[in-house]
């Protein structure tokens, strides 16, 4: 359908009619983005458990893993926008996979959550060292607690948020 208007110069799309189905948003209006994720973590029920909420809660969990091994292979092709990792991985270091992670991706890493069932404040100094950008104790991980946490790290932009820590 043919608008009466004719193409204005440098936009060959102008003067064709908005399609019936095209909804306006208000200006400022957020946009709802899926998350995608990958959570690492040695124990198979904590995995299904986290997975299952976190996808009620309207994030995609793109995968698992439950080795370090294993989590660096699934974030390298799945390229997820943030990567939940368990401080303590059996006999591996949640934090040297943070590490890894962020040397591994470049400048399209995953954003990397540190979880666990210990206390922030006994792993204080780890966690401030490590290239997370932050913690949440796994009996309060929720998509919400997430969001949160990335969007405290960044300026509420989807492309941004997820680049890694701030001076990075």
């Amino acid at each position: 359908m043919r608008d009466a208007r004719p193409p204005l110069p440098g936009n060959p799309l102008r003067g064709f009619a908005a399609s019936r189905d095209a909804r306006r948003r208000p200006a400022g209006h957020p946009v709802a983005v899926t998350l995608r994720c990958v959570i690492v973590d040695d124990s198979p029920h904590f995995l299904d458990a986290a997975r299952g909420l976190l996808e009620r809660q309207g994030m995609a969990v793109v995968g698992v893993a439950s080795t370090s091994q294993e989590a660096l292979q699934r974030v390298e092709e799945l390229r997820p926008d943030v990567t939940l990792v368990d401080i303590d991985l059996g006999g591996e270091s949640g934090f040297e996979l943070a590490r890894r992670l962020n040397h591994q991706s470049g400048p399209a890493r995953s954003a990397v959550i540190l979880i666990s069932t210990h206390a922030e404040q006994d792993y204080a100094d780890l966690i401030a060292a490590s290239p997370a950008i932050g913690f949440l104790p796994k009996a309060t991980l929720s998509a919400d607690a997430i969001r949160d946490l990335l969007a405290s790290r960044g300026d509420g932009d989807p492309g941004t948020l997820l680049s890694g820590p701030s001076g990075l």
